[in-house]
């Protein structure tokens, strides 16, 4: 069965977005996913269509009514085994685990936050789940959207030309991916590793894995305290453990 994709959001002219172009977009046209973009505003009970009002408590901002957002969430998704997400800042980080588990399930309804943020109460009675895409705050929900979305589609099956792209690349693996290269040899002055071009594919396959531990020590060393499979952190003799399944070969200098 394709992955459904259910949007809740204010704007809903802000999708397919740039998942209408490209390897999603033909992907969408082949039907291998959906996406269904619904009005949150068409659920409100007044002539106004109001959405939000004042904080309880006081405070700045609006915040989402928990009454229209719950019967937006039950009409799309009544019955539904589909996962109920709410992007959000306070949310847990969006990580490739997670996203290989939404892109092996039936799809998501991923609701679209704005202005202050949601009634708690909607959260708690509708089970959703917090996702945020990274610790800073934007105008609203719908860009974080798209963006767990391109994540998702770009690994279900048959989308990319060739599967193993979704497989040899940063995070799958719990680290950064090794640098690449191309033609020509030499561009500036500066040529390709030999080792690329030696035609010998353990020497290659050892280089770029001790280029990928190295990039990832350097620039994120906190995921060499991961558990890649879960995200957690690792405990001291699990990651005792790790550094010795791996061969301590040295990357090659450039």
């Amino acid at each position: 069965m394709p992955f459904r994709a259910t949007v809740l959001t204010l704007y809903p002219e802000m999708f397919p977005g740039h998942l209408g172009v490209s390897l999603a977009g033909k992907a969408l046209e082949r039907g291998q996913w959906s996406i269904e973009a619904v009005q949150i505003r068409d659920f409100a009970g007044d002539k106004h269509r109001t959405v939000d009002d004042t904080p309880a408590g006081g405070g700045a901002g609006m915040v989402l009514k928990p009454d229209v957002l719950a019967r937006a969430i039950d009409h799309v998704s009544a019955d539904d085994e589909r996962p109920r997400l709410l992007m959000s800042p306070r949310g847990r980080p969006l990580t490739q685990a997670r996203v290989r588990e939404l892109a092996a399930g039936p799809g998501a309804v991923i609701v679209c936050g704005r202005f202050e943020g949601v009634d708690q109460r909607v959260i708690d009675t509708r089970n959703l789940e917090e996702v945020s895409i990274g610790d800073y705050i934007l105008s609203g929900g719908e860009p974080a959207a798209l963006v767990l979305l391109d994540a998702v589609v770009r690994i279900l099956p048959g989308v990319m030309g060739n599967d193993l792209s979704g497989v040899h690349e940063s995070f799958e693996g719990g680290l950064l991916e090794h640098p690449h290269y191309t033609r020509p040899q030499v561009f500036e002055g500066h040529e390709i590793p030999a080792v690329l071009t030696s035609g010998n594919h353990g020497a290659v396959a050892k280089w770029r894995a001790a280029e990928a531990r190295r990039l990832t020590a350097e620039r994120r060393p906190d995921l060499l305290e991961r558990d890649p499979k879960s995200g957690s952190r690792l405990s001291e003799e699990s990651r005792a453990n790790k550094d010795l399944e791996h061969d301590p070969v040295q990357p090659v200098k450039k």
